[in-house]
């Protein structure tokens, strides 16, 4: 993956470092994210296998406390940047920004403009509009601020927890977050977070499901422009597709209880995840990247 032909980013946060965080002072819910955004945020908290209830604690971060941050000496604003910390930086930095560049064009041709969103990097935990949120939360989209929450060290858990190592693999991840503020532009998500509020709870699963496999697919849309300049090849993109794989509800249920509950699914199969990854990758174009549409997913 030739990621450093990227442009940088400059809305990025560094936040690595930074010492611990207040607990208290982060209402959730109405107060600072509107009618059912809170659901919105437990699920794409939960991409990566976090429990909803688990993510409710991570969030609220517990009260008037404080939550201590991981930070490894020699990191963030206390210190410098160990090699390995700041080449993913530089990373992350160069994928939002050729994100910003794709979906700037993408945008326009539809009539648009795309207010790109802002990328945090985090060691530990960090304040967000969503609450406190842990490392353990995994990456996530907040509606609440409109920006990305990004501990790197997630890089080497996707590698060493889900099986999914490569660049690109990393890359689908931050692709997949910009893919929720592009439903948050488009006013996707305020749609299914209303229904979501009067649904079942299987309808709301189900809901949940087709709001993550579009995301999926625009992150393929993002990864379609890359392919078509020449900076990912085959391997690149089997790369991403694993990790697309690898975070299937099914796959993380098997892995985490043994067994697969489909009624239970908040972010689809294996197969329904490279399935919509694969169709914005060949596509290109967001208008088939419809998992609400009759038929879908």
């Amino acid at each position: 993956m030739r990621w450093g032909d990227f442009r940088r980013s400059e809305n990025v946060e560094d936040r690595t470092g930074e010492g611990p965080v207040g607990g208290g002072g982060f209402p959730m819910g109405g107060l600072h994210i509107g009618g059912g955004a809170l659901v919105i945020i437990v699920i794409v908290g939960m991409l990566f296998g976090i429990n909803p209830l688990d993510m409710l604690g991570l969030l609220e971060g517990g009260g008037g406390g404080t939550v201590q941050q991981q930070a490894a000496p020699g990191y963030g604003p206390q210190g410098r940047s160990s090699p390995a910390q700041a080449t993913a930086k530089d990373f992350s930095r160069a994928v939002l920004g050729d994100t910003e560049d794709v979906w700037t064009a993408v945008f326009k041709q539809m009539g648009r403009q795309y207010v790109p969103p802002t990328l945090v990097l985090y060691t530990g935990a960090t304040r967000s509009g969503c609450g406190v949120a842990r490392e353990a939360v995994g990456p996530f989209y907040c509606p609440a601020d409109r920006k990305l929450y990004l501990d790197t060290h997630f890089f080497d858990e996707l590698r060493s927890r889900f099986g999914a190592p490569g660049e690109f693999a990393q890359a689908y991840v931050i692709a997949h977050e910009v893919g929720h503020h592009v439903q948050d532009l488009l006013g996707t998500m305020d749609k299914v977070q209303a229904e979501m509020q009067q649904s079942s709870q299987a309808r709301a699963n189900a809901l949940s499901v087709r709001l993550e496999l579009q995301a999926d697919c625009y992150a393929g849309v993002w990864g379609f422009y890359a392919k078509k300049r020449n900076l990912i090849d085959t391997s690149d993109i089997q790369s991403g597709l694993n990790a697309a794989a690898a975070v299937g509800d099914d796959n993380i249920q098997r892995h985490a209880q043994g067994y697969v509950v489909p009624e239970s699914f908040t972010h689809g199969s294996a197969a329904q995840r490279t399935h919509w990854f694969q169709t914005g990758l060949e596509s290109g174009d967001p208008r088939d990247c419809n998992t609400f549409q009759s038929g879908s997913p």
